[in-house]
């Protein structure tokens, strides 16, 4: 039985680790509903965005668009969006598994030629594939530092020059979508080329464009595949919030359930320290007593 010096001191230990895991509970939350309002406003742009995106890539055009160019896939990109920190749960171990998954099955033959490159958006993304062998993009993992659509738009704009340029044949972005507090969804998106509205009855897609047809593709293309890009990041940001205080919530209850435990094993070993103390009374006045 451990002795009451260290039992305290355990207790003592578990309720300072309970007083951090409540307070990163609160700044999780706090940071949750600003991260949030965010992303529930951006979705229905973004959605109408990728909306038109996919319904213009399956109109009649004169050639093949830049942005729906397809081929035999050599060369492939991927785009891992994690978080800057830990303590948030399995946020960031799903999107390196689903990444994972991606290198072993889908793209084994690509990966076995060294034609896959990871573009980590995040520290950990970078931390993590940094310390495997492989091609990467290490210009654009912070960010978190300060989430602007500027900035998304800068990658977004990099792996649309690197698309049109022919290095890369197909691009897939990996990340966390926020669903609520408690739930987070995998996503595996292909970015580029991008994918023609799927139509029920094929038909011929015939729209009326003004000014122009090429016109309106060069302005709108990049602006949609921006903003998709970060409503990723924006997902991301609030799903990661979302995790962080869901998993210090359950790590507070832990400790009070550890607390508990352990001040019952203090009570006991207290009570049997008393104990044997009275019994040690007891047996030196009896042998005074026979003396």
């Amino acid at each position: 039985m451990p002795s009451l010096k260290e039992v305290k001191s355990r207790i003592t230990s578990v309720m300072s680790t309970q007083q951090i895991t409540k307070a990163m509970k609160m700044v999780a939350a706090a940071k949750l509903r600003k991260s949030q309002d965010r992303i529930m406003q951006m979705r229905p742009f973004s959605q109408k965005l990728s909306d038109l995106l996919a319904n213009l890539s399956g109109a009649e055009t004169d050639g093949q668009a830049w942005y729906s160019r397809t081929g035999e896939e050599k060369k492939v990109l991927i785009v891992v969006v994690s978080s800057d920190r830990g303590l948030c749960g399995s946020f960031n171990s799903n999107v390196f598994k689903a990444t994972t998954r991606l290198l072993v099955e889908k793209y084994a033959d690509q990966q076995r030629k060294g034609n896959v490159t990871i573009l980590p958006i995040g520290k950990k993304a970078f931390e993590f594939f940094g310390k495997r062998s492989g091609k990467m993009v290490n210009d654009y993992w912070n960010l978190f530092g300060t989430l602007s659509f500027e900035r998304a738009a800068a990658i977004a704009d990099f792996l649309m020059d690197q698309f049109k340029a022919g290095e890369y044949d197909k691009i897939e972005i990996v990340y966390n979508e926020f669903k609520n507090v408690a739930t987070q969804i995998l996503r595996v998106e292909q970015f580029l080329p991008v994918v023609p509205k799927k139509q029920v009855v094929k038909t011929t897609v015939d729209y009326l464009y003004q000014p122009n047809q090429e016109e309106i593709l060069t302005g709108l293309i990049p602006k949609s595949l921006r903003v998709q890009l970060y409503k990723a990041a924006l997902d991301s940001n609030a799903s990661e919030n979302g995790a962080r205080m869901t998993a210090m919530d359950k790590a507070t209850e832990n400790a009070g359930e550890l607390l508990k435990e352990l001040k019952l094993t203090y009570n006991r070993t207290r009570q049997a320290a008393i104990t044997k103390e009275i019994l040690e009374i007891v047996a030196g006045a009896e042998a005074l007593k026979s003396a």
